[in-house]
């Protein structure tokens, strides 16, 4: 998978990286497990399939990098039928780490990244696809709501069948110069190669360094099999500003993480006032002019 700019190279960090040979978890491993996310020769099983199970792994390290992307292949897959499973998995990089929680395993009131792939439709009224890939940017106080499926902290979202994949899926997460770049790719249905689609692409993102990356998973009622292939974490040669440079700085500020506001898309109510504001202002004009035209002819009648 190339990078969107062809000046730019890329060089896979092992450090923060996972793939097989797993080799094990010992206490000198990059990585740690949490709850039942359990080690096997192909993969790494955050849950079972089996209800009420949550599991996570998480780097020891920080990641210390500006430009990077993450190409994480997974495999969520089940005896439940496409609208009979649950809960889904999130992607983690984040100032908080191995600590549980309602979020897809994970805990909620997060300060940093997450990506999240729903498998469940809580929230009846909306008319999304599932699986549903959305992002939320988290600042320690933003709560993630999940009887909304997130709906009112989401940045971007998409949807992908990516359940029940021979092959799993991928999900790649590129952060370059403030812009947040999600995609997902499925294998071709004839068994080819895999097919790439863009998912959401948000400017104006700030993620400073020095936080962890991580995957967890839960299920509910309803369960799936979540498990991770591989992590593939890469350093992207970028060239940035000292604006941008400041950000990639460790902070405790919550205002660290944040999109700009000025470069935030609008949303649907946004652009609906928009439409209100712009038809009041055609509606004054047309009207000041009728004014003036009729103020026009009384005075040329006085004149004559």
């Amino acid at each position: 998978m190339a990078t969107d700019d062809p000046l730019m190279e890329k060089f896979l960090k092992r450090e923060y990286s996972l793939a097989q040979p797993y080799n094990g978890f010992s206490s000198y491993s990059p990585w740690e497990l949490k709850g039942t996310a359990l080690v096997t020769a192909e993969y790494v099983r955050l849950t079972p399939d089996q209800p009420h199970r949550q599991g996570a792994i998480w780097s020891r390290n920080p990641l210390l990098l500006y430009g990077w992307e993450l190409m994480v292949h997974f495999k969520i897959h089940g005896r439940g039928k496409t609208y009979m499973a649950g809960d889904g998995f999130a992607i983690w990089l984040t100032k908080e780490r191995m600590e549980d929680g309602l979020v897809f395993g994970s805990r909620n009131n997060f300060t940093g990244l997450g990506v999240f792939v729903d498998t469940f439709p809580n929230f009846k009224k909306n008319n999304w696809d599932y699986p549903r890939v959305s992002v939320m940017l988290g600042n320690g106080i933003l709560s993630y709501d999940h009887d909304s499926d997130g709906r009112s902290t989401e940045l971007g979202s998409c949807s992908a069948k990516v359940r029940n994949s021979r092959d799993g899926a991928f999900i790649l997460i590129r952060y370059t110069r403030n812009r947040l770049k999600i995609m997902t790719a499925m294998r071709a249905v004839d068994g080819g190669g895999w097919i790439w689609k863009d998912c959401t692409n948000i400017t104006g993102v700030h993620l400073p360094a020095g936080n962890y990356l991580g995957a967890s998973a839960a299920t509910g009622e309803l369960s799936d099999y979540h498990d991770i292939i591989s992590m593939k974490l890469y350093e992207l040669t970028v060239d940035s500003s000292p604006e941008e440079n400041l950000h990639t700085q460790r902070s405790d500020d919550k205002n660290e993480f944040q999109v700009d506001s000025k470069e935030k898309q609008m949303s649907g109510i946004q652009l609906l006032a928009l439409f209100f504001i712009i038809l009041g202002l055609c509606a004054l004009v047309v009207g000041g002019s009728k004014f003036y035209r009729r103020w026009e002819e009384k005075k040329r009648k006085r004149f004559y």
